[in-house]
C-alpha cells in the first residue's frame, strides 16, 4: 500500500473507515466478523483506522481498540470528540467541546482503544459555544502531556481552522467530499493547502451511491441514517443516476469498478488527501483498496471534470438537525 502525509503524519494512501461496523448503517455488525476485516485491513497494508466515541455511542472504539490492540505498532488511530452523549436531556445541546470533556473524552477513549496514545484527535463538530482557542488549547495540553499525538478538525470552515491552527497546529481536517459533493474545493482546499494541512475526506462513495449498487428500489432499514437524507429520497436517487452512468462508463474504459474510480479521482485531486471508506465486507475492502494502484491521467481527470460540470446532483447531503451542527 502507497503512503501519504498528513501534515507530518504517515498514513496509508486509503484508510478504514469504521463507523457502519457499529452504527448509523442499519443493525450493528458481528462483533467477531468486524474484527477479522479490521485485521485483514492491517495485512493488506491499510495503517490508518477511523472510529469517534460517538459511534455507538462508545461500541465502535471498543471494537476498533479490540481489534488493533495486538497491531498496535503498525498502525495510526484516529477517534473524535466534541458531542455530549448525555444530550437526551431536554433542551441539552449536543456538543461539548469544554477543555474539561474534552480531556474527559480522551482518558475514556485511550481505555476503549487500548492504548497509551490518541493518534489523531479530531474535534467531531465545531461548537459555537466553545471558542475554538480554548479547544485546541485543550489539545495541545493533551499532546504536551503524551495522550494525544496530533490535532484534527472535522467540518470546520477556513476561519476556524486559521484561529485553531495558530494555537495548536492541526495535522488534518476531516470532511466530506467525493465526485456528488465537490464544496471544499471553493476555499477548504486552497486553505489547507496554503497551512500544509492534510485533508481526511470522509464518505468518499457517496454513502453507498458512488458504487453503482444503491438506486430508487433500495430500502433503508430505519436505524440507517440514510433512511432521513434528503439526497436518498427515492427521487432524489432516480434523479442522481446520471452521476452513475456517468461513472460506469470511466469505470469501463479503465476496466475498473465504480468505486474505484470514485475513490481514484478524490486521490487525484491532492497527494495530501486520504479517503477513509467504510465498509463491512472483505470483497469490497478488497475492491476499494484496489483504487490506490488506478492511475487516472490529467486528459481522462479533464473529460470527467468536463462531464460533471454538466450534471446537478439533486437532494441536500443532510437533514434540517444535522445541517445544524455543520459548517460553522
Amino acid at each position: 500500500m502507497k503512503k501519504r502525509k498528513l501534515g507530518n503524519l504517515e498514513v496509508s494512501a486509503l484508510g478504514l473507515g469504521c463507523m457502519g461496523m457499529s452504527f448509523g448503517y442499519g443493525p450493528p455488525k458481528d462483533r467477531g466478523e468486524m474484527i477479522a476485516l479490521i485485521r485483514a485491513a492491517v495485512e493488506r497494508g491499510v495503517t490508518f483506522f477511523d472510529t469517534a466515541e460517538i459511534y455507538g455511542p462508545f461500541a465502535n472504539e471498543e471494537l476498533v481498540g479490540e481489534a488493533l490492540e495486538p497491531v498496535r505498532e503498525r498502525v495510526v488511530i484516529a477517534t473524535k470528540f466534541g458531542f455530549n452523549t448525555e444530550s437526551g436531556v431536554q433542551g441539552a445541546s449536543p456538543l461539548d467541546s469544554r477543555p474539561e470533556h474534552i480531556k474527559a473524552v480522551a482518558e475514556a477513549s485511550l481505555r476503549r482503544l487500548r492504548t497509551d496514545r490518541i493518534d489523531l484527535f479530531y474535534q467531531h463538530r465545531v461548537d459555537p459555544s466553545v471558542p475554538i482557542e480554548d479547544v485546541a488549547g485543550a489539545v495541545k495540553e493533551l499532546i504536551d502531556a503524551g495522550k494525544v499525538r496530533h490535532f484534527g478538525l472535522s467540518e470546520a470552515g477556513v476561519a476556524t481552522i486559521r484561529r485553531a491552527h495558530a494555537v495548536q497546529p492541526v495535522t488534518a481536517l476531516q470532511s466530506e467530499y467525493s465526485l456528488w459533493w465537490r464544496e471544499p474545493e471553493a476555499e477548504i482546499l486552497p486553505a489547507l493547502a496554503e497551512l500544509g494541512i492534510g485533508f481526511v475526506p470522509f464518505s468518499p462513495l457517496g454513502r453507498g451511491f458512488l458504487t453503482g449498487k444503491i438506486d430508487e428500489t433500495t430500502e433503508f432499514d430505519n436505524t440507517d441514517f440514510r433512511h432521513s437524507v434528503p439526497r436518498f429520497t427515492a427521487e432524489a436517487r432516480r434523479a442522481n443516476r446520471a452521476l452513475i452512468e456517468l461513472i460506469d462508463d470511466f469505470a469501463a474504459q479503465k476496466r475498473a469498478t465504480p468505486a474505484q474510480i470514485a475513490l481514484a479521482w478524490v486521490l487525484a485531486q491532492q497527494p495530501w488527501i486520504v479517503p477513509i471508506p467504510g465498509t463491512t465486507r472483505l470483497d469490497r475492502l478488497e475492491e476499494n483498496l484496489g483504487a490506490a494502484d488506478l492511475e487516472l491521467t490529467p486528459a481522462e481527470l479533464d473529460a470527467l471534470a468536463a462531464a460533471l460540470s454538466k450534471i446537478e446532483v439533486e437532494g441536500a447531503r443532510y437533514n434540517e438537525n444535522v445541517q445544524k451542527l455543520v459548517d460553522r
